[in-house]
């Protein structure tokens, strides 16, 4: 195995719950909003319904191969040519929707914080530190996010209840005022971020406790539904139909926050948040898709890939999008059937095909 490391199932559960939450937490809001107004706060619900249904397929198709990642498996459910095609569409998927992640992490630092900082030095920077984290393997992401999650979870609950004297429920109602499909319209493009549980088949083979995958992998996914559904409440209930204007509505209800004049301009908070979860984020999709193309290439080690794959990464993200709002448009409207495509679509359609031959093979082997 390239990979001699080995991680815990809770380890993998922490890891998982940055890699969606961290970019949803700022841009979320905004697109739900435009759909599902005042219902924004049930679409979180309906989307995590995209996520658990990936947790299931992942795990499935590990019971099914236990040693094997999703690059590797490919080429055994499908045959050799077709599963290399497909592993390749994988891999270049990966990278171009990482470019777009470092892409996404460049435009929020540049423009709220850093706003002299070329947009080149910004992604750089965050890119080197991930390639250090991808190099150490997966034992390192794994401690990283037992410190980071935790830490980054708290600050996030304690900003939300230092607004709650501003917050007006009566901005919420009334509940489902046009029936349930302005949420579920709402919902498609976080459900496009749940489906980045996909992740899991590549680190699962890596797991001590495999067994227990599936009971962390759900737990995960219901603790991201529950940060986004707080996160979706307290601000509507702060901006109400604002909420839609803003691309980082989060950002502007946090600036709400004055407590007797001392504790205000918590902004860094956020920034803190972004940054942590961003990295683990960043660092699963690089590592994944490293792991990936070694596996693919036959590789014994995927060390000498690492920065080869992260100069590509900067690259893509300088070409991902011209601006903040083709970036934003992009996310919000094709850019979710183009990741639930490859993030969902196309690994039901493996697991039927390996389900069908695992029966057919027990025919087999029964009939003889």
């Amino acid at each position: 195995m390239i990979e001699k490391g080995k991680i815990s199932a809770f380890q993998l559960a922490l890891m998982m719950n940055p890699t969606i939450f961290a970019t949803a937490l700022l841009l979320v809001p905004a697109i739900t909003a435009k759909h599902a107004e005042q219902d924004l706060w049930l679409s979180p619900i309906w989307a995590a319904i995209s996520g658990l249904l990936t947790v299931y397929i992942s795990c499935k198709l590990n019971k099914f191969y236990p040693e094997k990642s999703l690059i590797q498996y490919s080429e055994q459910i499908l045959g050799k040519i077709a599963g290399k095609i497909l592993g390749l569409i994988f891999l270049l998927y990966f990278l171009h929707l990482n470019g777009i992640i470092v892409r996404e992490y460049g435009e929020f630092v540049v423009g709220t914080f850093l706003n002299t900082t070329p947009m080149n030095v910004v992604m750089g920077s965050m890119l080197l530190v991930c390639a250090l984290a991808v190099y150490g393997g997966i034992e390192a992401i794994g401690r990283s996010s037992q410190i980071i999650v935790p830490v980054v979870s708290l600050l996030f609950l304690v900003m939300t209840l230092l607004l709650v004297k501003d917050l007006d429920p009566k901005k919420l109602l009334p509940v489902m005022e046009n029936g349930i499909m302005p949420s579920f319209m709402g919902s498609i493009v976080p459900s496009a971020w749940f489906s980045e549980f996909i992740l899991m088949a590549f680190v699962l083979p890596l797991l001590k406790d495999s067994g227990k995958a599936m009971k962390w992998g759900v737990l995960s996914v219901l603790s991201v539904m529950f940060l986004l559904v707080i996160t979706n409440l307290s601000t509507y209930m702060l901006l109400g139909k604002l909420t839609i204007k803003d691309t980082y509505p989060v950002m502007v209800a946090v600036r709400y926050i004055s407590i007797a004049d001392f504790l205000e301009h918590l902004e860094a908070i956020v920034m803190a948040i972004w940054v942590s979860g961003t990295f683990i984020k960043i660092s699963m999709f690089y590592y994944s898709t490293v792991l990936g193309m070694a596996q693919w290439l036959s590789l014994s080690d995927y060390r000498p890939i690492v920065l080869p794959i992260g100069f590509l990464i900067l690259v893509l993200g300088h070409w991902a999008a011209p601006n903040l709002q083709s970036l934003a448009h992009f996310l919000g409207t094709s850019g979710a059937f183009y990741m639930l495509t490859l993030q969902l679509g196309i690994p039901v359609v493996l697991l039927c095909i390996a389900w069908i031959q695992q029966k057919f093979q027990q025919k087999k082997d029964g009939g003889q």
